[in-house]
């Protein structure tokens, strides 16, 4: 075999690794609900244990026409697994989009747009 062919499978192989562990911190965000003026959501965390946080933009839905409403930010500590997000926000009747962004410091970990109805 020849060192270029080595090479070619060397960087192949490492490839192959990266691509393999690129998927074993990442956060997923499950169905939203709204009860007595609370977010609730699930957050499953396949990584690592850490602080994140949870970023929350709120648009009202009208007329087919949709308006930011408010913006939320809460800090979270995530554990391996499946955990539970609250964020307090009282949200009258009405239509809503929800776009959930997973942060850690120095990058976005996910992010997920949820519709709901309150």
């Amino acid at each position: 075999m020849s060192a270029r062919c080595r090479a070619l499978c060397s960087c192949c192989i490492l490839l192959v690794l990266l691509l393999l562990g690129a998927g074993c911190t990442s956060n997923a965000v499950g169905d939203v609900a709204y009860r007595n003026g609370t977010i609730f959501f699930p957050v499953t965390c396949s990584g690592e244990p850490g602080d994140a946080f949870v970023q929350v933009t709120v648009y009202e839905i009208k007329n087919f026409h949709q308006q930011e409403l408010t913006f939320l930010q809460v800090p979270v500590t995530l554990k391996p697994g499946e955990n539970e997000v609250t964020v307090p926000i009282t949200l009258p009747p009405g239509a809503y989009k929800l776009y959930v962004y997973i942060l850690t410091p120095g990058e976005r970990q996910t992010a997920t747009i949820r519709d709901i109805v309150v």
